[in-house]
């Protein structure tokens, strides 16, 4: 079965479906994101301190505890099932564009691997292996760019006019 380029062939009902759920995801998305960068700061200590805490330091203006092993499994457990549905309906779904096949293949595979590094980076992290706090930032990027790169070219897709055949 080839579906390679179909997406925008879909019928228009199927068009709209995928659109709301792509803007609603990306609402969900970006609002995560959102509040990551609101918690961490978006840097290696931050995402540290987040699961670590950072009581020892004395001029800190938000005084952060370390989290309990409940705590940071909840979290871990809770965003790797999660993701990894989100991740394979994107994926299912950027399999139906027309974009080169290693560029498809990639964008939907790497969301899995970020997943394991960024959720599995932050129970290392937390566990004591802090060097991992670069790993979780390193893969929390890779995996935010496959969204922003998914969800644009799903988007590119749908809005693509076929050429109706001339009869």
């Amino acid at each position: 079965m080839r579906i390679h380029g179909i997406i925008s062939k879909f019928p228009k009902e199927i068009k709209l479906l995928i659109a709301a759920f792509i803007v609603t995801l990306s609402i969900g998305f970006y609002s995560g994101i959102r509040f990551v960068n609101d918690t961490s700061k978006s840097n290696p200590q931050g995402i540290e301190e987040r699961y670590l805490g950072n009581e020892h330091i004395e001029n800190a203006t938000v005084m952060q505890f370390k989290k309990s092993k409940a705590e940071v499994m909840t979290l871990v457990h809770n965003h790797i099932l999660s993701l990894s549905v989100i991740f394979l309906l994107l994926g299912g779904i950027v399999a139906t564009t027309g974009i080169n096949k290693k560029l498809q293949l990639f964008l939907m595979i790497e969301p899995f691997v970020s997943i394991l590094c960024t959720f599995g980076g932050i129970y290392f992290m937390w566990s004591g292996m802090l060097w991992f706090k670069y790993v979780i930032m390193l893969s929390g990027i890779l995996m935010t760019l496959s969204f922003v790169l998914s969800t644009f070219f799903i988007l590119k897709g749908i809005l693509k006019k076929t050429q109706e055949p001339r009869g």
